[in-house]
C-alpha cells in the first residue's frame, strides 16, 4: 500500500471540530478504556488468556476481530489511490487473495484449532524436530515478531500521519508526537486487556468504522458536485466502472481507466500469488493474527465459521463504501497529483461532512488504526514471549510453580508490548515512503507458500524444506536488485551521454520508463515469478536430499492433528486403517465459496450501479455457490 507524503506536500485548510465532534471522540476513548479495564484481570491470569482469550471466542467475535485488524487506517486511502489510477477493476490487486483465504477456511481452520498451540510459529516444533526446528522457530519469532511487524505498523502510522496532516494541517515535523500519542494509548490498552480486550474492542471499532465509511459514501456521492450514482456514471469513463480487469499484451493503463494486466501479471496475481507467497493476513494455509483468532475460537466449528465470515466480510461488506468515495474524488479533485490521489478520501471528509459527522469519521479512522495496531502488538508480543523468551531464555521449568511462571510471562508480555511499540515508532520515522514495501514483502516470501500448505498434507516435507523456502527468496531478491542496480547505472551513464548533446532532460523517471520494460525479470511480476520458480526448485531438491522427520515426530504430529493427504507411511507405522478421503468435497466447498463470495461482491456493485439484470444473474450464481458449498461441507463432515 503506497501511503506516504510527497516531497512537496499540499497546503490544506484546517478542519475545525465542534463540541459534538469532540463528544464523539471522547465517548469513543471512554468505551475503549472501559473494555480494557474490564478484561485486564482475566488477561493477567495466564499466557493462554493474554494471547488466546482462553480459547473461548465465539465465531462472530473472532471473525469480526480478523476483519477489523485488516481494516487499517491506510486501507481506504489505498483503495482511493487504486480506483483513481485503475478504476474499480484495480481492486483485483488484492481481490485475488480471496482464493487463498478460502483455502484456509476449509483446509486449515480446523487443524489450527486442533493443534492446541499458542502461536503459528510454535507449530514448527510440533511438525519438525531437533535443533534445526528450534532454530527455525527462534528465527521466525524475531523475523515476524520484530522485523515484519515493525514494517507493517510503520506504514499504518504513516497513513495515520497523512490523515492528521490533512485533517488539522499539522506540520510534518510535529506529526511524530501525535502518532506517538496514538501508539502509546493503543499499546497501554493492548497490554492491559490482552486478546480478550483487543477482540471485543475490535468488534466495537469495526462497527463504528463501517458506520462512518457508509455515512461518508452516502454524503459524498449524493453531493451536488457528484450528483449521485447517475452523476458518477455520466462524469466518469465507462471503463473505470468495469469490475473485471482487461487482459492485454502490453499492460498499458489509462490515467483514469480500467486495470490492464499483461498475461504475466494476470498469471502472477490470479494464478500464483495466492498460494506461492507469504503476505500478512493472507498467508497460504493461514498464519499470523488470522491463525491466532482461529486458535482462540471455542472449538473447531467456531474456528471454521469465524474464518469463513472473515473472508466474506473482508471482500464483500467492506470495499464498496471506499470505492464509491474513491470514484467521487476523481470528479471532485481532478487536479490532485499522482502521489496525492489517496488524500482525496480525507479531503472529501473535510469538505463535505457537517459538524458531528466529522468527529464520527475521525473516530472511524482512529478505530481502524487502533484495531490494527492493537492486534499487531499482541501478535508480535506472542512470538517474542512464547517462541523466544519462554522457549530459549526463561523456560517454564525454572519456576517454582506454574502459577508463578504464568504471572511472570504475562508481566513480560505487557512490558514487551511497550517495547514493540517503541520499535514500531522508530520504523515509522525511517519510512519516508512505503512505495514498493508490499512488493518487498510478497517477493521475500515468494515460493514459501506451497511449503506452508503441504507441511500439513505431505509427510515428506521436513524442516529443511521450510528453512530453504524461507531463506532462498531473500537471496534471489538481493541478487536481482543488485543486478538491476548495476545494469541501471550503466544504462543511466550511457543515456545521459546520448541525451545531453541534444538538450533533453534525462530525468530518472523518464529513464526508468525505458529501462524497466526492457528488463522484466528485475521487476514485479517477472521477478516474483522467477523467485517462485527458483525457490520451489531449491526446496524440492533440499527435501529429497535430506532425511524426513523422525518417525517419532511424525507420529506425534499425526496423532494430534489427524491430517488427510499423503501420510500413508505414518498410518502404517501407527497401524491406522485407511479412511476414504474427504479432500474432493473440501475442494468443492472451496471453489463454491470463492464463486459465492465473488458473486456477492459484484452483486452488491451491480445493485449500487443499477444493473438489475446482472444483479439477478449474480444472485443466482451466489445462491448456487452457497448450496454447493453447504453440500461439500456436509459430505466432508464440516458441521
Amino acid at each position: 500500500m503506497n501511503i506516504a507524503f510527497t516531497s512537496e506536500p499540499l497546503t490544506f485548510t484546517n478542519m475545525p471540530l465542534n463540541y459534538l465532534d469532540f463528544a464523539f471522540i471522547g465517548a469513543f476513548f471512554l468505551v475503549i478504556i472501559f473494555v480494557s479495564i474490564k478484561y485486564s484481570s482475566r488477561a493477567g491470569e495466564s499466557l493462554g488468556e493474554f494471547f488466546l482469550s482462553g480459547r473461548k471466542l465465539p465465531w462472530y467475535i473472532a471473525g469480526f476481530s480478523m476483519v477489523a485488524t485488516t481494516f487499517a487506517a491506510d486501507t481506504p486511502l489505498a483503495v482511493t489511490e487504486i480506483v483513481n489510477k485503475n478504476g474499480i477493476a484495480g481492486n483485483w490487486l488484492w481481490w485475488n487473495m480471496l482464493i487463498g483465504g478460502m483455502l484456509t477456511v476449509f483446509f486449515f481452520a480446523r487443524y489450527w484449532r486442533r493443534a492446541n498451540i499458542t502461536t503459528d510459529v510454535e507449530f514448527v516444533e510440533i511438525r519438525y524436530g531437533g535443533k534445526p526446528a528450534a532454530f527455525l522457530r527462534g528465527f521466525k519469532a524475531v523475523y515476524l515478531g520484530v522485523f515484519m511487524n515493525s514494517i507493517i505498523m510503520g506504514w499504518i502510522n504513516v497513513a495515520l500521519a497523512s490523515i492528521l496532516h490533512v485533517f488539522f494541517d499539522i506540520p510534518v515535523d510535529h506529526l511524530i508526537y501525535y502518532v506517538a500519542g496514538a501508539m502509546i494509548f493503543t499499546a497501554v490498552y493492548a497490554s492491559l486487556s490482552g486478546l480478550w480486550g483487543v477482540a471485543i474492542n475490535d468488534f466495537i471499532q469495526f462497527s463504528i468504522a463501517m458506520t462512518g465509511v457508509i455515512v461518508l459514501a452516502v454524503v459524498v456521492v449524493n453531493s451536488p458536485q457528484v450528483g449521485g450514482i447517475s452523476g458518477l456514471k455520466t462524469k466518469l469513463p465507462a471503463e473505470s466502472l468495469q469490475f473485471l480487469p482487461k487482459i492485454s499484451f502490453n499492460g498499458s493503463e489509462g490515467a483514469v481507466g480500467r486495470l490492464s494486466l499483461s498475461i504475466a501479471a494476470f498469471f502472477a496475481f490470479v494464478g500464483v500469488q495466492w498460494w506461492a507467497s507469504w503476505y500478512p493476513g493472507a498467508e497460504p494455509g493461514g498464519g499470523g493474527y488470522v491463525a491466532q483468532r482461529m486458535m482462540s475460537a471455542k472449538d473447531e466449528k467456531n474456528s471454521l465459521w469465524a474464518t469463513l465470515f472473515f473472508q466474506v466480510a473482508h471482500y464483500c461488506i467492506r470495499p464498496w463504501p471506499w470505492i464509491l468515495v474513491g470514484l467521487s474524488t476523481i470528479v471532485l479533485y481532478p487536479t490532485l497529483g499522482v502521489d496525492d490521489k489517496k488524500l482525496g478520501y480525507v479531503m472529501a471528509m473535510r469538505d463535505f461532512l457537517p459538524p458531528g459527522l466529522k468527529g464520527l469519521l475521525l473516530v472511524t479512522f482512529l478505530a481502524a488504526y487502533m484495531s490494527s495496531i492493537a492486534s499487531q502488538l499482541n501478535w508480535s508480543t506472542s512470538y517474542f514471549i512464547n517462541d523466544l523468551y519462554k522457549r530459549f531464555i526463561r523456560k517454564n521449568e525454572t519456576f517454582d510453580s506454574e502459577a508463578k511462571a504464568q504471572k511472570h510471562y504475562v508481566l513480560m508480555s505487557r512490558i514487551f508490548t511497550i517495547v514493540v511499540m517503541l520499535i514500531a515508532l522508530f520504523a515509522y520515522t525511517q519510512i519516508g515512503s512505503i512505495s514498493g514495501v508490499w512488493i518487498f514483502v510478497i517477493e521475500c516470501g515468494a515460493g514459501l507458500g506451497l511449503v506452508l500448505i503441504l507441511r500439513w498434507y505431505w509427510w515428506r516435507i521436513n524442516v529443511w524444506s521450510e528453512i530453504t523456502a524461507t531463506i532462498v527468496p531473500f537471496i534471489v531478491y538481493g541478487v536481482l536488485k543488485t543486478m538491476a542496480y548495476m545494469d541501471y547505472i550503466s544504462f543511466y551513464i550511457l543515456k545521459k551521454s546520448q541525451i545531453f548533446p541534444v538538450n533533453r532532460v534525462a530525468t530518472d523517471s523518464v529513464l526508468r520508463n525505458e529501462f524497466n520494460p526492457a528488463h522484466p525479470l528485475y521487476f514485479f511480476p517477472g521477478s516474483f515469478l522467477l523467485t517462485v520458480a527458483i525457490t520451489t526448485v531449491c526446496w524440492i531438491i533440499m527435501t529429497f536430499i535430506t532425511k524426513p522427520e523422525t518417525p517419532e515426530v511424525l507420529q506425534k504430529f499425526y496423532e494430534r492433528i489427524q491430517p488427510q493427504g499423503n501420510w500413508k507411511p505414518v498410518r502404517v507405522l501407527l497401524n491406522i486403517p485407511h479412511k476414504k478421503s474427504t479432500i474432493p468435497y473440501l475442494v468443492l466447498s472451496w471453489f463454491s465459496a470463492v464463486l459465492m463470495t465473488y458473486s456477492l461482491l459484484f452483486l452488491i456493485g451491480s445493485l449500487i450501479f443499477g444493473d438489475y439484470r446482472q444483479a439477478a444473474i449474480l444472485f443466482c450464481t451466489a445462491l448456487s455457490g452457497l448450496l454447493l458449498m453447504r453440500l461439500g461441507m456436509k459430505k466432508a463432515e464440516l458441521r
